[in-house]
């Protein structure tokens, strides 16, 4: 079965660039629900006699009328973090203690209650963008050296697609992100690229083998030969994301669903929009394929 990708390069371009230009507008209108790992926030440390049920805990705190309130383990099962955007006051980890000992069932300790300032976040932010953009860089960099310019062109376009649809759909729906969707980002750049590169790679492999095949059918044919691989890599991944996400609890929920957003957007651009750029470029077997001398010196008179 050979499925005709190429003829839908036109449809898919136009969906990608209203899904961007959508992405793009939502950052610039609405920007991006950062967690307390970037804005800061009070930070509070208890340790229970024995391990609690992290979802108790945070309806102890929803009960009490505390929101914006992040709740993970921290160290052992029995020590439990609780970052709040509240105001910090003194007294501020007290009141919260009152709270968690409200059903009396175990008793808990106030280890530690301190401001976290905003500072470190927006240090984060920088980095973390800066990260991203070093990433994109070294990648264009690999694949002109390993494969050719018009494919580094296509594998970084596709990567920055991916990326700015995964945040455009975190500000659309509002989604709150913190350094876990911020590690997910950068685990989507090196999952996409590895699927264009499968993708390239078949590519570069058929231009040296299928020498009467024209880019457009070579191209679609390349997709065809990789897309079992394409499929069960991808569905595997999911499994496992969607696993993480309804039983892995609230510590690495935004985790998991930027992975499942990055997964399947990866996917569809190392299908359609790695391999639609690459015809926009009009790649050639000659961009991968250097003529012999022989046959030039063959041609000559």
């Amino acid at each position: 079965m050979n499925i005709p990708f190429m003829a839908m390069r036109k449809i898919v371009a136009m969906f990608s660039i209203a899904m961007v230009l959508i992405s793009l507008g939502s950052l610039a209108v609405k920007g991006l629900q950062f967690g307390l790992d970037f804005t800061g926030g009070t930070l509070i440390e208890v340790q229970y006699s024995q391990a609690p049920a992290l979802d108790d805990v945070r309806q102890l705190l929803a009960d009490g009328d505390y929101s914006d309130v992040t709740v993970q383990n921290f160290g052992s099962p029995t020590d439990v973090v609780v970052r709040m955007g509240n105001a910090f006051t003194p007294t501020l980890g007290d009141e919260v203690l009152s709270v968690l000992r409200a059903d009396g069932s175990v008793s808990v300790e106030l280890m530690r209650s301190e401001y976290v300032g905003g500072q470190v976040g927006e240090e984060l932010r920088e980095q973390g963008g800066l990260g991203m953009l070093l990433a994109l860089a070294i990648v264009m960099i690999y694949v002109a050296v390993r494969f050719q310019f018009k494919f580094s062109v296509a594998s970084v376009v596709a990567l920055a697609h991916d990326v700015i649809i995964t945040l455009g759909i975190f500000s659309l729906f509002e989604f709150e992100f913190d350094l876990t969707v911020l590690a997910a980002l950068l685990a989507v750049i090196g999952y996409s690229l590895n699927d264009t590169i499968v993708v390239c790679d078949r590519i570069r492999e058929n231009f040296r083998i299928m020498r009467d095949t024209t880019p457009y059918d070579l191209i679609n044919e390349s997709i065809n030969q990789t897309l079992d691989r394409t499929i069960i890599t991808s569905m595997t991944t999911l499994f496992v994301l969607v696993v993480l996400f309804f039983f892995g609890g609230e510590s690495i929920h935004n985790f998991s669903l930027a992975l499942l957003i990055g997964i399947l957007i990866g996917t569809y651009s190392s299908i359609f929009v790695a391999a639609n750029l690459l015809l926009a470029q009009k790649v050639t077997r000659e961009d991968l394929v250097p003529t012999p001398k022989e046959e030039l010196e063959d041609e000559m008179p």
